[in-house]
């Protein structure tokens, strides 16, 4: 399955320079974001082949009826992945259908910022002010969050934002409906997948593209 390339920062065309690189037509030269037109579990071993070194994390374990919907991962040579990211989507008794956004990226990036609908690179000054709104164990971390502000936008707030640091690297969870926030809990798991292996035949994957 070919690969759409795009720029992390935005949703602008780019293109491919003679010198290989990419580049946007907003942003300049970029590390490009690869994702794939729809989401497959071939699709999905292929991105994390191509991101090995790099987490990509999943909510672990999926719940029942829901599915891997979209990920990406930016950076289009072996060993060089910036960020990855992954959508899990399914519904609620309250939320009705959810889309739960995980990034993972190294500073300066801008695709979690990108997802989050903020104007900056990285999550801000708001990361690390006061008590976190939740702890979630990544592996055997656990890793607190803090909420991203998105009031400053304008028009409809229809996502929740959080944002923390694992393994040295941002962390974003972008959750849609902003309600469905209150699906996390401090037991709450999430999982590099990236070495998970025959357990991923086991998830579902597909169903409609979310928007981010």
């Amino acid at each position: 399955m070919s690969l759409l390339a795009g720029c992390p920062r935005c949703a602008a065309p780019v293109a491919r320079l003679d010198s290989g690189g990419w580049s946007c037509p907003e942003h300049g030269p970029i590390e490009p974001l690869l994702r794939p037109p729809y989401a497959t579990y071939d699709a999905f071993a292929a991105h994390l082949v191509g991101s090995a070194g790099f987490p990509t994390y999943l909510p672990w374990p999926m719940s029942p009826g829901w599915s891997v919907t979209d990920f990406a991962a930016v950076g289009d040579e072996p060993g060089r992945t910036r960020a990855t990211l992954t959508c899990s989507s399914g519904t609620s008794e309250l939320d009705g259908p959810v889309d739960v956004v995980v990034v993972a990226e190294e500073a300066g990036v801008g695709l979690g910022a990108r997802c989050a609908g903020t104007p900056h690179d990285d999550p801000g000054d708001e990361v690390g002010i006061g008590p976190p709104t939740v702890k979630v164990r990544v592996e055997s971390q656990d890793v607190a969050l803090w909420p991203v502000s998105t009031s400053a936008l304008g028009g409809e707030l229809d996502r929740s934002v959080l944002a923390g640091e694992a393994q040295g690297r941002w962390l974003w969870i972008v959750l849609r409906p902003a309600s469905a926030v209150l699906l996390l809990r401090d037991d709450w798991m999430l999982r590099d997948v990236s070495g998970l292996g025959a357990p991923l035949l086991e998830v579902s994957y597909g169903g409609p593209t979310p928007l981010w």
